[in-house]
């Protein structure tokens, strides 16, 4: 089924937001200092085919990348928690669409400044390196879990994947909707609320309302190694 897309909110709702002063992009680079906004739920940042001119790295809140495929439907590329970065493109123009999945504030950073810095400084250059070993490292990873494992694996690594970028506490709320879990992990939504619920029945996991989830990580571990 074709989903209509989400139309951009006005321009009213992108309205910066107070931070700490020398907010950087990278340890050690004071130069790198972001211009913060604050962008509402379901809100566009950028879109699948503009121009790439700037960085991300989100505050708070949470954002989702995804990419309408040709027969309409939608695939979820990734999820970006606080701390991460997102938005820097090999190309010149974005391959995705990011959207704010609460209200969420950013960082933005000008992608030719990086650049031109990095091109002079090697330690730019380097942590610049590590951020892309860690993007392959993760798509060889989301790779995998679509092709060779099974549903119940697939929530299970990915919930392990969250709890460990939220602090690895194993209680956590869960930043997205269902909906979105399925078009990341490649199931229907009613696939994703049936695994949740077989988790659950083992013991794998305990659920507090809509979106609170408490792992217990050994269970979950042993359901997703290879």
């Amino acid at each position: 089924m074709v989903r209509p897309p989400v139309r951009r909110a006005t321009a009213s709702l992108r309205t910066p937001f107070p931070t700490r002063d020398g907010a950087g992009l990278f340890s050690g680079c004071p130069e790198f200092v972001g211009t913060p906004l604050a962008y509402a739920r379901e809100e566009e940042i950028f879109g699948d085919g503009e121009e790439a001119e700037s960085v991300y790295r989100v505050v708070h809140g949470a954002v989702r990348t995804h990419k309408i495929l040709s027969d309409g439907r939608r695939q979820v590329t990734g999820f970006h928690l606080p701390g991460d970065l997102f938005g820097f493109e090999q190309a010149e123009t974005h391959r995705h669409t990011a959207e704010a999945l609460s209200g969420t504030r950013v960082l933005i950073f000008k992608r030719r400044q990086i650049e031109r810095i990095a091109a002079v400084r090697a330690e730019v250059a380097c942590q610049l390196w590590s951020l892309a070993k860690r993007s392959l490292r993760h798509a060889q990873d989301h790779m995998l879990l679509l092709g060779r494992r099974s549903a119940q694996e697939r929530v299970a690594a990915f919930l392990l994947d969250v709890d460990a970028r939220m602090g690895g506490t194993g209680t956590f709320d869960l930043p997205m909707p269902r909906r979105d879990i399925a078009d990341y992990l490649g199931l229907t939504i009613e696939t994703v609320s049936r695994t949740f619920s077989q988790l659950e029945g083992e013991g794998a996991l305990q659920r507090s309302g809509s979106r609170q989830v408490c792992l217990h990580h050994d269970r979950m571990h042993r359901l997703v190694e290879d």
